[in-house]
């Protein structure tokens, strides 16, 4: 918008050009102003009226009809600082003036003059919410560096009673690499646990990132001892964010739709390690997992993965060449998963997406 001191220039430009030849609709798109609002302008200088824009003017000296006085809005503040009003906030007040009888203005009119004096915080004990970092995230490229644990509940037979199933996996691999079945929660349970998953799988100090949530066992002053003896970066959830934690999640989940779960609560401790045992041997050895190209954990953590998919690239290969008709393109792309993350950062996100669009 050209301002209303400088339409006399723009005037004297565009007649300017005209003079020398130049068509007035052309001059005045130059200035990005159409033949109209040069012709309004032309009349107002003729009549000898300023050119400056009379709706913003008269926009901003209306005042609304509706405004709070001085007098309301310091009664305002004073109510909210009695007291009986002080720890609560206006949309409490509001109602109990009015069963007082009274009514001065309506909630937001209360926030807003508070706000203006600086008044609007969280009221009475309650802290103000706080945004937490996301957690660092963690690269595996190769077994044991990073793992993820969790505790589900398994139901018993008495009700309102359960299990507790301790998990570990391995992201890369996707392999479980240590679990058990106790009666309550315990860091020292847990401790224990990731103790014997290093032991078994020779995990040297300094090489483990151990991500979990933030229940009391995770970070138990008992667990938190151990992963320092060994050597374990430990790293947490966010609370309430069960994304953050989303291996363990998943597996759960895969635990608990596979076909052989129990529909009936286990009878016994017993019987839930038992069944929880038959599992884990059929999800490391047999169980072909989506996310690591079809492969079992066990193949991929023993680092057998990369030949089985030469191989069956290598199958599929033959098979276009006997058969060309059936493929409208390449074949399928079994070329093994080289890295996994945990809570990528933005930037590690944004090529997933682009590489799976380009897929």
């Amino acid at each position: 918008m050209i301002i209303s001191e400088d339409r006399q220039i723009a005037i004297d430009l565009i007649d300017e050009a005209v003079t020398s030849g130049a068509r007035q609709h052309k001059a005045c798109r130059v200035i990005e102003i159409d033949s109209r609002t040069l012709r309004r302008w032309q009349k107002q200088l003729h009549e000898d009226q300023e050119t400056k824009d009379k709706r913003k003017e008269s926009a901003s000296l209306r005042i609304p009809s509706n405004k709070l006085t001085e007098a309301e809005r310091d009664q305002i503040v004073e109510i909210c600082n009695q007291p009986e009003h002080k720890s609560l906030p206006p949309s409490q007040i509001v109602p109990m003036l009015a069963d007082k009888g009274k009514y001065i203005a309506s909630e937001s009119s209360f926030y807003r003059v508070l706000d203006e004096v600086n008044q609007v915080n969280r009221r009475g004990r309650a802290e103000s919410p706080k945004t937490i970092a996301k957690p660092k995230g963690y690269k595996a490229d190769g077994p044991n560096q990073v793992y993820s644990w969790d505790i589900t509940y398994l139901a018993s037979a008495l009700k309102g009673s359960f299990y507790y199933l301790y998990l570990i996996e391995d992201i890369f691999s996707r392999k479980i690499v240590g679990w058990e079945v106790h009666e309550k929660e315990s860091a020292a349970h847990a401790s224990l646990l990731i103790r014997k998953a290093c032991l078994a799988e020779g995990v040297q100090p300094d090489q483990l990132v151990l991500h979990s949530d933030n229940g009391s066992p995770m970070k138990g002053a008992t667990m938190l001892a151990t992963l320092q003896k060994l050597g374990v970066v430990p790293s947490f959830s966010r609370p309430s964010v069960s994304d953050d934690n989303s291996y363990s999640e998943s597996l759960f989940r895969t635990m608990k739709y596979t076909p052989s779960f129990p529909a009936k609560p286990f009878e016994s401790i017993e019987a839930a390690r038992k069944w929880v045992h038959e599992f884990v041997q059929w999800y490391n050895n047999e169980h072909h997992h989506s996310g690591i190209q079809f492969v079992t954990p066990n193949q991929r953590h023993n680092r057998e993965d990369k030949e089985i998919l030469e191989k069956r690239e290598t199958v599929y290969e033959a098979a276009k060449e006997r058969n060309p008709q059936r493929w409208s393109g390449k074949t399928r792309d079994w070329s093994p998963i080289t890295e996994v993350w945990l809570n990528p950062p933005k930037e590690v996100r944004a090529e997933e997406q682009k590489l799976r669009k380009v897929a």
